[in-house]
């Protein structure tokens, strides 16, 4: 459907995450990969969403080169807990100290997308609520030894064993969680097309 629909555009997707990759190949459309160097830092006084609407925005603010068909998107996901944001750990030691702080506890999950054109830019954000059973200091080693997840917000990745073991519940979108709201993509897509 997208792809009949953005024939006349040419998506940009400016995303090096495999996942994001394959949920764009998913929707079923066109689209090209184009990932421009940018530092993600962020004013302090920013929380939850407005963290993640501001890097992803600033993602766009690296392609000046926009031409008339071409709708570039952008995306940023945090874990928040305890009113901070939650980055991608350091190293094994970083990342067992996330993983430990997360056990038996609720975090969110805040993604922000960012559509940007030559004459516009419209930013939309998802939050996920994710409840964690109690982890034990096995399951964690075992998580990060096997699965490395040195890539991943918060050191997890929902979709993977950490993922299938640990979650008690979700409150929002599950797709969210692994790095964007499909549904809003979609959503957005669908009427930035029809412009």
């Amino acid at each position: 459907m997208l792809r009949e629909k953005l024939k006349n555009h040419t998506v940009i997707l400016a995303s090096g995450s495999p996942r994001r990759q394959d949920f764009f190949k998913k929707l079923d459309m066109n689209f090209v990969i184009d990932v421009r160097e940018i530092e993600e830092v962020y004013p302090n006084h920013l929380l939850g969403a407005e963290i993640t609407d501001y890097l992803a925005q600033l993602k766009a603010s690296a392609f000046q080169d926009l031409t008339e068909k071409d709708i570039l998107v952008t995306s940023d996901t945090i874990v928040w807990k305890d009113n901070q944001a939650i980055g991608k750990p350091k190293n094994e030691e970083d990342a067992k100290k996330m993983l430990r702080n997360l056990s038996g506890v609720m975090h969110e999950v805040f993604t922000s997308v960012c559509f940007t054109g030559k004459n516009f830019q419209e930013t939309v954000n998802d939050t996920t609520k994710v409840w964690f059973k109690e982890l034990t200091d096995s399951e964690i080693d075992y998580y990060i030894a096997n699965y490395k997840p040195f890539d991943k917000a918060g050191s997890y990745g929902i979709q993977d064993w950490l993922g299938y073991i640990a979650i008690d519940r979700l409150e929002g979108s599950f797709f969210n969680v692994m790095g964007l709201p499909t549904r809003l993509v979609y959503k957005t897509l669908m009427k930035l097309a029809s412009r």
